[in-house]
């Protein structure tokens, strides 16, 4: 039995933020066989939860890049980002006028205008720190604005996060230098914890959150060997995955960074590139 961490955005999912057919048949196989496939993804855990049922899938699930692991109705583990760090992160995003999103225990609180907040950043950049399409801005955007489990606000001043058991903030900004001088401030603190899911994403954490510290949790809690782990991933946030994972495979579309900790190397994730992996390198 080998228990299978697999990433959504870029790894399962499709172009279209759906799972193909091939995919959902292959996990099947997988779960047929005894194997614990675990969804490990940076999506809060409404969002992934709606993402297999509209699938017809039953996993775990690893959410929030590792602060959520939710296993047969329970939460295992739940790393919540202390009240005065988030207070503190909350006032510098709204100072510096970040675009930013609070991962909550219900569900994801957006700002209702932070569409036209990312356009007029934009437009204000006159795109000279600009490294993005239009075509690639506005899916990015899209994205964000069409999870489920969304909770519409337009201040969050007005929100009372202490019992919402806040586990992530999201950055998203276009603006490479404000990208840039927000790591900086915040690079180094031992308070939080920081990854990416792209170069536009910033994602702030309990500093013990990560996807390789979800996994070697979940692996100790089913007890299964951490060499009989296997890992699929695309983007930085997998790494820490990959680094302690018995096998891991990195999508033809990953990043270089990603490929070069991998075990294996699968097809697209457009191409049911983790219905390949699994065939090829899970299932007997």
């Amino acid at each position: 039995m080998k228990l299978v961490a697999i990433d959504l955005d870029g790894t399962l999912l499709s172009k279209d933020s759906t799972i193909s057919g091939e995919n959902v048949k292959a996990i099947n196989e997988a779960q047929e066989q005894g194997h614990v496939i675990t969804i490990a993804t940076g999506r809060s855990l409404h969002d992934t939860k709606r993402i297999l049922q509209n699938a017809g899938l039953e996993c775990p699930m690893i959410t929030g890049n590792g602060a959520v692991v939710f296993h047969e109705g329970n939460s295992l583990k739940n790393l919540v980002i202390p009240a005065i760090v988030l207070t503190e992160m909350q006032e510098l995003l709204e100072k510096n006028h970040f675009y930013f999103e609070i991962y909550t225990n219900k569900g994801v609180f957006i700002l209702q205008e932070g569409r036209d907040l990312l356009y007029k950043e934009i437009e204000g950049n006159q795109l000279k720190a600009i490294d993005f399409s239009l075509e690639q801005i506005t899916t990015e955007i899209e994205i964000q604005y069409n999870q489920y489990g969304l909770q519409y606000f337009t201040d969050f001043q007005n929100i009372e996060f202490t019992e919402l058991e806040v586990y992530k903030l999201f950055v998203l900004t276009f603006d490479m230098n404000k990208m840039v001088n927000l790591q900086g401030k915040l690079m180094g603190r031992e308070d939080i914890s920081l990854t990416n899911s792209g170069k536009a994403k910033l994602e702030i954490g309990h500093p013990e959150t990560s996807k390789g510290n979800a996994l070697l949790f979940f692996a100790d809690y089913l007890g299964i060997s951490i060499k009989e782990t296997v890992t699929i991933g695309d983007n930085l946030n997998d790494l820490s995955m990959f680094e302690i994972a018995g096998t891991s495979i990195a999508m033809e579309n990953a990043e270089e960074a990603v490929k070069k900790q991998s075990t294996y190397i699968t097809t697209h994730h457009d191409e049911n590139g983790v219905a390949e992996a699994l065939r090829k390198y899970v299932l007997s």
